[in-house]
């Protein structure tokens, strides 16, 4: 499936040089209730909450698509100002997890005892990919990933690209800087 994925230019050139794509940490996204979008009215299971997306923090990253390249908000929000780039791929399907968008908060339980989410990796799938319905122009599909140490440089985690995230497309905001992408030859740029 084709996804694209928002940058400033600057880190689009990082990634297109060194072929790989920055995964976020969840404590990092733009949405502070990630991963909490359940009803939790026990202070426990807040808590147990809290404590799961801590734990999912460190064990693992997402790297987030929109299905969509051409949303003005999208390049506004993760594209600074239109003048970054959007990055097109060509991803696995089974990487792939879509975003579901909502009203409702999630009904979890949690073992009364161990205090971990009961249902195993449906329910935590169903937690990744929640968010509230607000966000839908985004659009978004994930792919989740273990953090590798050997792909961190500084504080970041980076996926290099492969055959299940394979480049294909080179989409350049509308205030974008750059013209080299667009000379002959480059292969696959086009103005937005």
């Amino acid at each position: 499936m084709k996804l694209y994925h928002f940058l400033t230019t600057e880190n689009a050139i990082s990634d297109l040089a060194l072929k790989r794509i920055k995964v976020s940490r969840l404590k990092q996204l733009n949405d502070p209730f990630e991963l909490l979008a359940v009803d939790t009215l026990n202070p426990l299971d807040k808590a147990a909450l809290e404590a799961f997306k801590t734990r999912m923090n460190d064990a693992y990253g997402i790297i987030c698509f929109s299905n969509d390249w051409n949303n003005p908000l999208l390049w506004g929000h993760y594209a600074r100002a239109h003048t970054g780039i959007a990055l097109g791929f060509e991803i696995s399907d089974d990487l792939l997890i879509k975003v579901n968008y909502t009203n409702e908060r999630a009904k979890i339980q949690f073992d009364p005892t161990s205090r971990t989410v009961v249902g195993g990796q449906k329910t935590i799938n169903r937690l990744l990919s929640t968010k509230f319905k607000d966000w839908s122009y985004e659009n978004e599909s994930r792919v989740f990933t273990d953090l590798d140490p050997n792909s961190k440089e500084g504080e970041n985690y980076f996926s290099y690209f492969s055959e299940k995230i394979k480049l294909q497309d080179i989409v350049l905001g509308m205030e974008c800087p750059l013209s080299i992408l667009n000379r002959p030859g480059f292969g696959g740029g086009q103005l937005v």
